[in-house]
């Protein structure tokens, strides 16, 4: 891998971003809890094939700047982030956005919010729902915290315990969360019997390293980027899902008409979490959709896992469009 750091300034704020190739942009944006790094295996593919290819850490996140304030992370200033750095990148033209997890939604919500700036989008683990009548978490508190059971996303609203649990040990973290809810990980792994009040790590395996797609190496690295990060600005990107709720419902139209592209994993933990099936449920709202992919076994860390079918996938359609 060849890539380049470069800091850009965009909407006020420096993001560290790794850029490698040259051509067309095409810009990925990583989830949680991860990392420019996540997209490691894409770097070399995308630009092999004749782009520039560039991924940038969210703010919060390793060499990006990292405000305190919970609002600092709403979806209506990361998506200007994410459109500052590719208008920096390529100001000449629209590029091409690609999300995981939750770089999904921010970058679904990218095209929708500027157009101009993105020709096309694809998502990875997370497919693209436009918001419902009320917002994520209150839906999340009613389903499960009124029953008493543990939901991450609940714990995460408490700022302080989240931070303070998982970055006790990062590398400790960056084990057993990413080998829970992978394609490795046997059936159950992810206890769905956990209490509200429980922690995230509470009762998960520390897996065996190294993983068929992660490293020790690989997790030395993560674990050096939150241990200069810290874990607050991360988890503020869940503390603001009334704040984008309110946001988004003000929008009249909610459909992406780029060209978009989905992936995921037929054991991907995420994909339960949406009623029926996510990739019908998806159509009517983009209905630039050119294809639409579950790869067989994999789990959430689609691009990590699968690399050689996720890169195949990606310059497959870029060159289409």
């Amino acid at each position: 891998m060849n890539a380049e750091f470069r800091e850009i300034e965009a909407n006020g704020i420096t993001l560290r971003v790794a850029v490698q190739g040259e051509g067309p942009l095409v810009l990925f944006v990583h989830g949680f809890p991860e990392s420019w790094y996540s997209w490691r295996h894409q770097l070399d593919a995308v630009a092999a094939a004749g782009y520039t290819a560039a991924a940038l850490d969210v703010r919060g996140y390793g060499g990006s700047e990292r405000p305190q304030a919970v609002e600092a992370y709403d979806m209506e200033t990361i998506t200007k982030d994410v459109a500052g750095v590719a208008h920096a990148l390529q100001p000449d033209g629209p590029a091409v956005v690609v999300g995981h997890d939750w770089g999904a939604p921010i970058a679904w919500n990218s095209a929708l919010l500027f157009p101009d700036q993105f020709r096309a989008v694809a998502g990875l683990s997370v497919p693209y729902i436009p918001p419902g009548e009320k917002p994520a978490i209150q839906v999340f508190r009613e389903f499960f915290t009124a029953r008493n059971m543990f939901f991450y996303q609940v714990y995460f609203q408490d700022i302080g315990p989240p931070e303070a649990e998982l970055e006790t040990d990062p590398a400790a973290t960056i084990r057993k969360f990413y080998y829970a809810i992978s394609g490795d990980a046997p059936e159950g792994t992810w206890p769905t019997d956990k209490r509200h009040g429980d922690t995230l790590l509470h009762r998960l395996p520390d897996p065996d390293m190294p993983l068929p797609w992660l490293s020790k190496e690989d997790v030395a690295y993560y674990a050096s980027q939150f241990e200069h990060s810290g874990f607050r600005g991360p988890l503020n990107r869940y503390r603001n899902h009334e704040r984008d709720h309110a946001f988004l419902t003000k929008l009249e139209d909610h459909k992406i008409y780029q060209p978009s592209l989905f992936i995921g994993g037929t054991k991907d933990l995420v994909l339960k979490m949406f009623p029926g099936d996510p990739v019908e449920a998806m159509k009517p709202n983009l209905p630039g959709l050119m294809g639409a992919h579950l790869l067989e076994g994999c789990g959430h860390w689609t691009q990590q896992e699968r690399p050689a079918e996720v890169n195949r996938l990606l310059t497959d359609w870029l060159a289409k469009l």
